[in-house]
């Protein structure tokens, strides 16, 4: 049972994203983790947001499991995932590329079509798990 009186931790993980505003990358407490929204960027390289659409999941993905791991949890322990994906069309290949990246994990999910994101992205993830081991 998670304690309401637990300390609130914000997270930071080598080999992730700087945060660009006054948010933390993910928060901590009564062992959830609360992943702010990752976009398809690579640290220490330019933006990207012409890759190709599955490329940029696939990166959003990989920024959201950094974090995870750095926050003491896992993609196999996402309870809760929000997409947000420019173009309802852009559904059916964010779908393939994301039940092969989370394999047997199907947390619940939310796909929420949207106009456009920050820096042009087509993509933009965050999450809620739950930390310690896969059961």
């Amino acid at each position: 049972m998670s304690d309401a009186n637990s300390p609130i931790r914000a997270i930071s993980a080598a080999g992730a994203l700087v945060p660009g505003g006054h948010y933390a990358l993910a928060v901590v407490h009564g062992g959830l983790v609360y992943v702010s929204g990752q976009l398809p960027v690579v640290p220490g390289q330019v933006h990207d947001p012409d890759a190709p659409f599955e490329t940029q999941v696939r990166r959003a993905i990989d920024n959201l499991a950094t974090v995870l791991t750095a926050s003491g949890s896992s993609v196999e322990r996402i309870l809760k995932l929000s997409a947000y994906v420019v173009g309802v069309e852009n559904w059916t290949a964010f779908n393939s590329v994301y039940a092969q990246a989370l394999g047997a994990a199907r947390p619940a999910r939310s796909v929420i079509p949207v106009a456009e994101l920050h820096y042009g992205y087509l993509v933009e993830i965050d999450a809620i798990a739950a930390q310690g081991e896969v059961n």
